[in-house]
């Protein structure tokens, strides 16, 4: 057993062997995660996989505490966010042209851009989104939980381990051996276009109990409006021609939502708060901090547009684009456990496209570097989360993100080339469907509903300032609703555990943690088997 969690020195939490264990650790989440997002379009939260690795290994070296653990377990889960974000926009350029002969240098500097910038953006903003704003960040809160019980053991560990060994159970069944069905669909409904379902997920109902009744009754709100009346609705009525155009409408509209909400963030609660927001960091000591960010941002500038290809002018904008971006990453990753990375490259490369011209490939790479950052985004923010909670040093972790996420940043190009090599075509119909990818590709040439986009965009705006989640309601018109029932059973069983019996409600975090954490190991878990075996 390790120190107390309390007053941990801070070469005891940032250690030299937490250093190489996180970095080896984001070499494996790294490669596993590309793989994942390629083969199934999936890519479950690291975090807390990497919480139990790390806690393992550094008890069995002994002489550790609990913030050691969490530092080192933020290096091993950077790995798998910049996966993530590299290849959900990437292997477009490989759909829309197959003989597309990317240079392996402008594809690193790409991704080790994204993930700079992450960090950047991300250690100006978190005074503000985890000590001010105090958002759930359900993933922060089920690492520390699980940190805390593996540490302390007792009931509190009977309850989380228990609830992750069903979890775990649970989604081997589901994914590996296809002994129950990934979700429950009704046909009767189906029939009269209503297309209600129920995943089949453990993670989704824990996520839903986190996040609580006012999160999670508004996601679902937004699921109901998009499934039982635009779609029936809007066909019953010919408002639209058919499925595909009625889905086109409520995902333009979803996104449309999320936008106007992150422009609400933005000029209601960052702009006007941005000297207290960035301050602490800019400010720095003797001046110097915010030289290094100025100096940083500088340098990224001229990487893009001198190794990146990337035109000056798009550059330069595509900064601009990541402040905003990891800052609506940052309260709808806060808010809902989910980060759309790849949506909000999207909408970079959408808007700077309105602004300078840019070929099919230069806007792929541009999303790219906005989904990596945004990524890397959600991820550090979960970990200060956790950090948070368990009294970690800000500093070390962020030190230790950084390292993690370079390493992700070299590790996901390797490891993208190396299965285009192998696998050839990439994309629908191919072993490596790479769905999020395929939709980068199809925006390349719009939004599918520009009406339905500026609609939801003024809705999302007025929302925010009503002091509506609209970036939470948009997420539930654009998600399927599988995952939106499955989400919204965990926020029911919240609201009717506090209701009745208050006295349990912290018992189901911690099952509500065990649940996350459970789908989460089993997924890495199956995702490095499959790499092993190419399964």
């Amino acid at each position: 057993m390790g120190k107390s969690p309390k007053g941990v020195p801070f070469n005891q939490q940032l250690t030299l062997r937490g250093i190489i264990i996180g970095a080896a650790g984001s070499v494996v989440v790294t490669a596993s995660s590309t793989y994942v997002a390629l083969r199934l379009g999936a890519l479950p939260w690291p975090t807390v996989f990497v919480a139990i690795l790390s806690l393992s290994v550094l008890r069995l070296l002994g002489h550790t505490n609990i913030n050691e653990v969490n530092v080192t377990h933020t290096a091993m889960s950077a790995g798998g966010l910049v996966a993530g974000g590299f290849a959900f926009t990437v292997p477009a350029i490989w759909m829309l042209n197959p003989t597309a002969q990317e240079s392996i240098w402008r594809l690193l500097s790409i991704s080790l851009c994204g993930a700079l910038l992450g960090l950047a953006f991300t250690a100006m903003i978190r005074p503000y989104f985890i000590e001010g704003e105090r958002l759930p960040y359900p993933m922060g809160i089920a690492a520390s939980e699980t940190l805390k019980a593996g540490y302390e053991g007792g009931a509190r560990a009977g309850y989380l381990f228990g609830a992750l060994s069903i979890a775990a159970v649970v989604t081997a069944l589901r994914d590996q051996f296809g002994k129950i069905p990934a979700a429950i669909v009704s046909q009767t409904l189906t029939a009269k276009n209503v297309f209600f379902s129920l995943w089949i997920s453990p993670m989704a109902v824990g996520i839903g109990y986190i996040i609580g009744p006012l999160y999670m009754g508004t996601w679902f709100l937004g699921a109901c409006v998009s499934y039982f009346f635009l779609i029936p609705v809007g066909l019953s009525y010919g408002w639209f021609l058919d499925v595909a155009s009625a889905e086109a409408f409520k995902n333009s509209l979803g996104i449309g939502l999320v936008v106007g909400s992150g422009i609400g963030v933005l000029v209601k609660g960052v702009i006007p708060r941005a000297r207290e927001i960035f301050a602490p960091l800019l400010k720095g000591t003797r001046g110097r901090t915010s030289g290094g960010i100025a100096v940083l941002l500088a340098a990224i500038v001229v990487l893009l547009s001198w190794v990146g290809l990337i035109p000056l002018g798009a550059s330069i904008l595509l900064v601009l684009c990541v402040w905003v971006t990891t800052s609506m990453a940052a309260t709808l990753t806060g808010q809902t456990g989910i980060d759309p990375m790849e949506i909000f490259g999207i909408l970079a490369l959408l808007a700077i496209r309105l602004l300078v011209p840019l070929d099919a490939t230069e806007a792929i790479l541009l999303a790219a570097v906005v989904a990596i950052a945004s990524g890397v985004a959600g991820d550090v923010l979960q970990d200060f989360k956790a950090g948070y909670l368990l009294g970690t040093d800000p500093k070390a972790q962020l030190f230790s993100e950084g390292v993690g996420a370079i390493v992700g940043a070299l590790v996901s190009v390797l490891a993208l080339y190396t299965l285009h090599r192998a696998y050839g075509a990439m994309g629908p119909g191919t072993a490596l469907v790479a769905p999020q990818a395929y939709a980068v590709s199809a925006m390349v040439q719009g939004l599918p509903n520009p009406q339905a986009f500026a609609f939801g965009l003024a809705i999302g705006i007025i929302l925010y300032f009503l002091g509506i989640p609209g970036m939470t309601l948009g997420i539930g018109v654009y998600l399927p609703m599988a995952i939106s029932s499955a989400a919204g059973i965990g926020g029911l069983t919240r609201l009717l555990v506090d209701r009745f019996a208050p006295a349990h409600s912290e018992k189901g975090t911690l099952i509500g943690s065990g649940f996350l954490g459970g789908e989460g190991v089993t997924g890495m878990i199956l995702a490095i088997i499959k790499v092993i075996t190419g399964g």
